[in-house]
This record gives C-alpha cells, sequence and structure tokens, in this order.
C-alpha cells in the first residue's frame, strides 16, 4: 500500500534527557547537512526534534540564524500560564522560543511523573491556547492489552485529552505502546494501524471528519531504519515519534529516509 500523500508525513525524535545545549547544537547542525542531499528530505517530509527545556534556546538560534529545515519542540508544558509552580515551563515561554511543537501525555510522564488523563487534557488545552501543536501521547502497557485489547486504552486517553478543544486546534496524534517503548519488541505494523485506525475514529467523532482526515497519527515504540517503511505503509500511520534511535544522526536519517525503502 502507497504512502498517505494527503498528509505530509513527520519524523520527530525525542531526546529525553540526553545532549547539553552545546552537543544539540552540533547535533542539529549534522542532521541538516546529513540530510541535506537527499532527494526526498525535507521537501516531503518534516523533520522535528524534541530537546531538553535547556537546549531549545541553542536550537532557536542555529535553526533560525542558519535557516535550517528543521522544526523544534518541547518535551512537556504546564498547564499553567504562569505562577508559583516551580520547576514547570509555560505554554507562552515556548511560544516564545519559537517551538512548533510540544510532547503532551509521553508515557514517562504518566508513568514517572503520575500525570493522570485529566492533566494531559488541560495541558492540550494549554498548549492550543499559547499556538502550540500538542502531540498528545497516548498507549497501553502489556497488562493493559491483556486486560482491555488493543485500543481501548489510547482510544480513552484520546477522548479525554480532546475534551478542551475545538475543531479549529492544529493537533497530531502519537500512538506509543508502552510495552514497546525502548523494549526492542516494536508493535507490528498491522497492530499500529488497528489502533491508529481506531484513533481516527475518535478523531472523527470529536472534531468532525475534516479534522481526522488532515491529523497526523505516528507511531512510536522501538522505531528503526530496518522497520519504518512498514509502519508508513499503512493508511492510517503518518509518521514516528522516535525515541533511542532519534540520537544517532545515521540511524534518524535512515528513518527520515523512509520513502527510499517504500518505493515513493
Amino acid at each position: 500500500m502507497a504512502v498517505n500523500t494527503q498528509r505530509t508525513p513527520l519524523i520527530a525524535g525525542n531526546w529525553k534527557m540526553n545532549l547539553d545545549h552545546l552537543q544539540a547544537i552540533a547535533f542539529v547542525q549534522k542532521l541538516a547537512w546529513n540530510l541535506k542531499d537527499a532527494k526526498h528530505d525535507f521537501a516531503a517530509v518534516e523533520v522535528a526534534v524534541f530537546p531538553p527545556f535547556t537546549d531549545l534556546r541553542s536550537v532557536q538560534t542555529l535553526v533560525s540564524a542558519d535557516k535550517l529545515p528543521v522544526v523544534f519542540g518541547a518535551q512537556d508544558v504546564s498547564a499553567h500560564d504562569s505562577g508559583a509552580f516551580t520547576g514547570e515551563i509555560s505554554g507562552a515561554f515556548l511560544a516564545q522560543l519559537e517551538c512548533t511543537y510540544v510532547l503532551i501525555g509521553h508515557s514517562e510522564r504518566r508513568t514517572l511523573h503520575g500525570e493522570n488523563d485529566e492533566e494531559v487534557a488541560a495541558k492540550v488545552t494549554a498548549a492550543v491556547k499559547h499556538g502550540l501543536v500538542p502531540i498528545i501521547c497516548v498507549g497501553e502497557t502489556a497488562a493493559d492489552l491483556e486486560l482491555h485489547g488493543p485500543s481501548a486504552v489510547p482510544v480513552a486517553q484520546l477522548r479525554t485529552a480532546l475534551s478542551g478543544i475545538d475543531s479549529a486546534a492544529d493537533i497530531v496524534v502519537a500512538y506509543e505502546p508502552v510495552w514497546a517503548i525502548g523494549s526492542g519488541q516494536a508493535a507490528t505494523p498491522e497492530q499500529a494501524e488497528q489502533v491508529a485506525a481506531q484513533l481516527r475514529l475518535v478523531l472523527s467523532e470529536t472534531l468532525g471528519q475534516d479534522v481526522a482526515d488532515k491529523t497526523r497519527i505516528l507511531y512510536g515504540g522501538s522505531v528503526k531504519g530496518v522497520n519504518i517503511a512498514g509502519y508508513m505503509r499503512e493508511p492510517n500511520v503518518d509518521g514516528a515519534l522516535v525515541g533511542g534511535a532519534s540520537l544517532d544522526i545515521d540511524e534518524f536519517s535512515s528513518i527520515v529516509r523512509f520513502q527510499k525503502h517504500v518505493g515513493v
């Protein structure tokens, strides 16, 4: 099956807590150079990186000064605009740094920091308020999968996350099965497509068919250059949220160049 041409594929690299601001500058420079001569790179694929907060100003300066065709975003955002919230980062601050995207509800935030669906929804609303595009992360654990079956938990998470926004909002959804992240055991393309199709149905029911048709749904969980093509052949998978492999320039570049593997 051909890659979907209605939605521009998005390959997003979540660096997590890796690379200081000097390393970030070097990485983005090398990434842009590595991809500059490839036929499909940047012209038909949107490439985004998600550095730690301390790197964002450096990445912004580099991308702006050198006019690099890379966009960037933050790994989290506060539900609050300002105030006595030590350690949190407002969407207003991220907007001033020209962030395009922000990750919300990543499995590590849910697991390690106890974020629930209502908190995720509040952050989605805050991101949209400040002109940021939320990448809403949803996914199930192995126990969830066994107890509820495929798609039940991600669908419920997405319904709640969308509760505070309307159809004018620009969003991205990322399906990241918790059991696959960092495990080396990725979901099959068929498994990813099954859940992505259900998530698109939720988008249609909640925000309308036009929104569902234009919203990109990413897969995340042990994505590599050798398996990206399989996901991108599926009609409801529009890109990838890449973790560990996004820290390897050659590997991440191979993922960005997925079109070479799917024959388009």
